[in-house]
């Protein structure tokens, strides 16, 4: 009887935790080794999913549960500072017509789900561990976990985010690049009248939006230039939100009123990052953040992670060869994808810092996600 193959992926994100549950799936033997012991579990505050990511969460089979803890909607809004509405458009369903165009939902929730279905898969999970030596030959990887532990993979898959340490292992020497932008976010109870997505362009910060996350939550966000972080102390970042927050109307005055914890508020910046050529140095391979990161202007980052995962597990588990050439499909599946994308999120971001005003950021939103209707 054939032994099956065994993968080891690194990194419990978006795309390590899908690829290993569709590929247990298909049957073959995953270990998946996350730096954190709490599985990132509880990081982060809001997160926008759309259709194009729903599409592979229903792969997944955990649809039912993001449908339920989540809040979906169909369109979004631009307004002026003072909150007047400008400009209201339904958005593209991505993931076809069966599903929404857009669902909000908490990062920890989302997280959560997939932990479920990862543990469900039956595969072996090993919390507070990296993959510290990789050891190639033609046929797989020899890797010693931080445990000690020494273990041969067929294959190991890179999923350990954007600064991952797998990539700089195999030699791929590309690191994320800071835009010039910068995101505070935070968790809020969700005003009754917050039904969708709207976007502020303009006013003390570059973007100020909002998504609903569930019935009683949202999260917001405002974008300015990027600052030294260390010139920011953690106590002060409630104050440093609502210093930009407080100058817009519609319901961010309800908004601002909430955020008074400055440890429910994130400081992140924007960076870029596309790992141009390849994605693998032998039976190593790239996926999600590892390869590529974007600003959230289009809400892609998750959503493409996603999709690595759904089209390398598809290769993978289709072929009986695993070879440069199964990997190098996989790269040039995905680059025309992902680069767009990637281009995309920083032009609208570049634009917002340049002050172009007359920028046509709705178009170039509706071109790049007519695109995202085609499975990857």
């Amino acid at each position: 009887m054939t032994q099956p193959r065994t993968v080891l992926v690194v990194g419990g994100g978006a795309a390590g935790n899908a690829v290993t549950i569709l590929l247990r799936r298909a049957g073959l033997t995953v270990d998946l080794v996350e730096a954190k012991d709490d599985w990132n579990a509880t990081a982060g505050s809001g997160i926008t999913l759309q259709g194009n990511a729903l599409r592979v969460l229903r792969e997944l089979g955990v649809w039912e549960q993001v449908e339920a803890a989540g809040y979906g909607f169909g369109s979004v809004g631009i307004t002026a500072p003072d909150g007047t509405v400008l400009h209201a458009q339904d958005d593209l369903r991505t993931g076809g017509d069966d599903l929404p165009a857009t669902v909000g939902m908490q990062r920890p929730r989302l997280q959560r789900i997939l932990i479920d279905a990862v543990r469900a898969s039956g595969a072996t999970v090993l919390l507070g561990t990296t993959a510290e030596i990789l050891d190639q030959d033609p046929d797989g990887v020899l890797v010693r976990l931080s445990d000690g532990s020494r273990r041969r993979y067929d294959l190991v898959i890179a999923a350990d985010g954007l600064g991952s340490t797998t990539r700089s292992a195999i030699g791929i020497t590309d690191k994320p690049e800071p835009t010039g932008m910068a995101i505070w976010r935070v968790e809020a109870p969700r005003p009754a009248g917050v039904t969708r997505t709207d976007l502020a362009y303009g006013g003390p910060a570059y973007i100020a939006g909002y998504c609903p996350t569930s019935e009683t939550t949202l999260y917001a966000y405002a974008v300015e230039a990027n600052r030294d972080r260390a010139s920011i102390p953690p106590a002060s970042y409630a104050d440093e939100m609502r210093r930009l927050t407080r100058h817009y109307g519609g319901f961010w005055p309800e908004i601002t009123a909430h955020i008074t914890d400055p440890a429910k508020v994130n400081y992140t910046w924007f960076d870029r990052m596309l790992v141009e050529g390849s994605w693998h140095r032998g039976r190593v391979v790239l996926a999600g953040d590892a390869a590529h990161c974007c600003p959230p202007t289009l809400a892609q980052g998750a959503a493409l992670s996603l999709e690595d995962a759904r089209v390398l597990a598809e290769l993978l588990t289709e072929s009986d060869t695993w070879d440069d050439a199964l990997f190098q499909a996989y790269y040039e599946r995905r680059i025309a994808r992902v680069r767009p994308v990637v281009e995309a999120s920083v032009q609208i971001g570049r634009w917002q810092l340049d002050g172009v005003r007359d920028a046509d950021v709705p178009g170039l939103m509706a071109r790049t996600m007519t695109m995202l209707r085609e499975l990857p």
